[in-house]
């Protein structure tokens, strides 16, 4: 519990002076103390009872800003600015982040153990090391924004000693790099499948055109999440061309359209 107490001294020159101390006890030792003092009894008494007002709501050392890393995602993703602005990769593993045993760690108790835990549970569920690494990936890039952006403590520092470990186990890394295209076999197996899923249960007039997909991404290598934000103000055909907006980089997520020819053999 915190108080404190004024007491007033008089010094050489006969001035008085008001000095105004702080203490904290716990079982009744006391835990804290701290001493200011003043010119005037009404300053010296305002920094008593802010000062004891703010150890009472904050604590001797001060308030525990962090949370269970599953509150963090809930707030990452109730947040527009940042939420719009996720693909679809990521918004499916901070969901399935969000229901996997490290959700209840704390953000700022979080260690590389905790981490080759998760990793080995994923792999214990038939994740391959580079799907896990997504995992790592887009859960530190959460916790990068906690204090930023939500005023929370997150143990971000983690990472950087855990990652090293984690690849050192395999338990993360690279996609392996592939070896072949399928074949025209293989490719008539996957279009028989999508005509009868592109036919089954239909909603109303709409369908999804999955054979027009699957030939548009082979002619032209796009991803399928570029394929399916493709818009007719975007095809120009007198060039038999189409702009891809936004298109996968590395390092520059927005505004990297590209224009592609191929879509003069699809039109």
């Amino acid at each position: 519990m915190a108080s404190y107490t004024i007491e007033t001294r008089k010094l050489k020159s006969g001035d008085l002076r008001d000095k105004t101390t702080v203490f904290v006890k716990q079982n009744p030792r006391i835990i804290h103390r701290e001493s200011k003092t003043f010119k005037r009894k009404t300053l010296a008494k305002s920094f008593g009872v802010k000062r004891t007002s703010e150890l009472e709501d904050q604590g001797v050392f001060g308030k525990d800003r962090s949370v269970p890393l599953g509150v963090l995602l809930d707030k990452f993703m109730g947040d527009r600015d940042l939420w719009d602005k996720t693909g679809r990769t990521k918004r499916y593993v901070l969901r399935l982040l969000r229901d996997c045993d490290i959700a209840k760690i704390n953000s700022k108790e979080i260690r590389t153990s905790d981490l080759i835990e998760h990793c080995r549970n994923r792999r214990s569920g038939g994740a391959g090391p580079a799907t896990i690494n997504h995992d790592i990936a887009y859960l530190r890039s959460v916790m990068k924004k906690a204090n930023p952006v939500f005023n929370i403590d997150a143990n971000v520092s983690v990472f950087e000693e855990a990652v090293p470990v984690l690849i050192d186990m395999g338990l993360i890394g690279t996609s392996q790099k592939r070896t072949r295209r399928p074949t025209g076999e293989e490719l008539e197996q996957l279009r028989q499948s999508l005509q009868r899923r592109q036919t089954h249960r239909p909603n109303g007039n709409v369908r999804i055109p999955y054979l027009d997909i699957l030939d548009f991404s082979i002619l032209t290598c796009m991803r399928i999440g570029e394929v399916c934000s493709l818009r007719w103000e975007d095809l120009n055909q007198a060039h038999k061309t189409i702009t891809v907006r936004d298109r996968k980089d590395p390092r520059k997520k927005q505004g990297n359209h590209m224009i592609v020819s191929p879509a003069g053999r699809i039109v």
